[in-house]
């Protein structure tokens, strides 16, 4: 059974950090892309950031050179650090797995999901 865990989430002020980790067991990492999304109330769910097994990535425009998205795959663990947080990066964050390597942030390409994470940035 596949599972994947988010930890990290929690609330932090504008312009400060989090580091998002997923844990993935029951499927081997190194040959798959790894995609973070996202989904804040009312509002449809994003892909933040993907990394294929190559080490490429991929961000969401907004986040460019804020977050940055590492794979770990000895401890099957993908991580996203996310610094200068703002209010609007508020939201649910999942973390999901891609059999086919395909490096894309479109949600349909991914196979298995996280419970989610959240992340709160406010004053």
């Amino acid at each position: 059974q596949v599972q994947l865990v988010e930890s990290g989430g929690g609330l932090v002020q504008p312009g400060g950090s989090l580091r998002l980790s997923c844990a993935v067991s029951g499927f081997t990492i190194d040959d798959s892309t790894i995609g973070w999304f996202r989904q804040a109330p009312g509002k449809e769910r994003e892909g933040v950031s993907c990394i294929d097994s190559s080490g490429a990535t991929d961000y969401l425009r907004s986040v460019l050179g804020r977050f940055t998205i590492s794979r770990d795959n000895a401890n099957n663990r993908v991580y996203l650090q996310m610094n200068n947080l703002k209010p609007e990066d508020t939201a649910v964050y999942y973390c999901a797995v891609d059999r086919h390597d395909f490096n894309s942030m479109q949600a349909y390409a991914y196979d298995y999901w996280g419970q989610g994470t959240q992340v709160t940035v406010s004053s």
